[in-house]
């Protein structure tokens, strides 16, 4: 979904460089400098306002964590938020998720989150899906040989047109959820969206996938 423009964001951005980089091809390779210490990083691709990966960040802090996202405003929503917590494993990418390959090198991901991505449901705008091939092909480029790749939505449609897309690549299921908060096991260590709050309170069953190159 698209935000409102935010006049605020871009200056915002421009006095908080130490947090946000708009130019992630020149970080290729170099990533583990833009933090206070070398661990695995996990990049969340459309990170929307923030939340999942802000709160991944205070979860794991023995982890280095990387939210993307192309729009503006919703990048200087999650930056307020860090500019409150100054966390230390967590940096932001706004720019456009299409070209991981050339802001990332080869397996210098550990992971990779798709949470609630715009589903473009008609038929003709399947490759804009961050779950084609084509978008499975740079994730795995980016991330290592044992690292997992999570997607969560509330879209039915989506998420069954993600599970054929992730099969026919050849990717291997650790684990497949129909409806996640239904999962005991699984909600205690679930870092929750926006979206995924709002949805869940209305009783929808929310899809959750785990899965491997």
């Amino acid at each position: 979904m698209r935000l409102r423009n935010k006049p605020w964001a871009k200056p915002l951005m421009a006095e908080n460089p130490q947090w946000v980089v708009t130019e992630p091809e020149q970080f290729r390779g170099k990533w583990q400098t833009r933090f206070a210490k070398e661990a695995p990083i996990y990049i969340e691709v459309g990170m929307g306002k923030g939340r999942f990966i802000v709160e991944m960040a205070e979860k794991y802090p023995e982890r280095n964590f990387i939210g993307l996202e192309i729009q503006t405003a919703a990048t200087g929503m999650a930056l307020k938020k860090q500019i409150e917590k100054q966390l230390p494993n967590l940096q932001f990418i706004c720019a456009n998720g299409s070209g991981l390959e050339t802001f990332f090198a080869k397996n210098e991901v550990a992971g990779v989150y798709l949470n609630f991505s715009d589903p473009w449901p008609k038929k003709r705008q399947a490759k804009r899906r961050l779950t084609y091939k084509s978008f499975l092909k740079q994730y795995e480029y980016v991330m290592e040989p044992k690292g997992y790749l999570e997607f969560k939505t509330d879209n039915m449609g989506l998420f069954e047109y993600s599970l054929t897309s992730l099969n026919n690549y050849g990717m291997k299921f650790e684990q497949v959820w129909l409806d996640l908060h239904s999962d005991e096991e699984a909600v205690v260590d679930n870092v929750m969206t926006e979206y995924e709050q709002k949805f869940s309170e209305k009783g929808q069953p929310i899809y959750k996938l785990k899965a491997q190159f």
